[in-house]
């Protein structure tokens, strides 16, 4: 079983930063892909940033060059660095990961965190 817990969440006027962050635990040997989603109200969760095990990342458009992903291996943890933060940016940003190898074999789902809410004000 795969737990996520994020944090960092919360309120930063527009052109501030937050950082996010998001444990993963349970019987976890490895983890592929690490990332963040969001979804704003009246909107469908969409990606915002992905990193793999190997560091390769991807990003949203609307993001790019804006915020960084990063994951620290020993710890299953994966972060997101916000910066230049705008009021559309305002959103439930949910962790999310995929293709982890547990102590029961390799899981395929997708694991989601409860979501932490960030909200810009402008």
């Amino acid at each position: 079983q795969v737990q996520l817990v994020e944090s960092g969440g919360g309120l930063v006027q527009a052109g501030g930063s937050l950082r996010l962050s998001c444990a993963a635990s349970g019987s976890i040997f490895s983890i592929n892909t690490m990332g963040w989603y969001r979804q704003a109200p009246g909107k469908q969760r969409e990606l915002v940033a992905q990193i793999t095990s190997g560091g390769r990342t991807n990003y949203a458009d609307s993001v790019n060059g804006r915020f960084t992903i990063s994951r620290d291996n020993a710890k299953n943890t994966v972060y997101l660095q916000m910066n230049s933060l705008k009021p559309e940016d305002t959103a439930v940003y949910y962790c999310n990961v995929n293709n982890v190898w547990t102590s029961t074999g390799w899981s395929t789902k997708d694991h989601w965190g409860q979501g932490t809410q960030v909200t810009v004000s402008s």
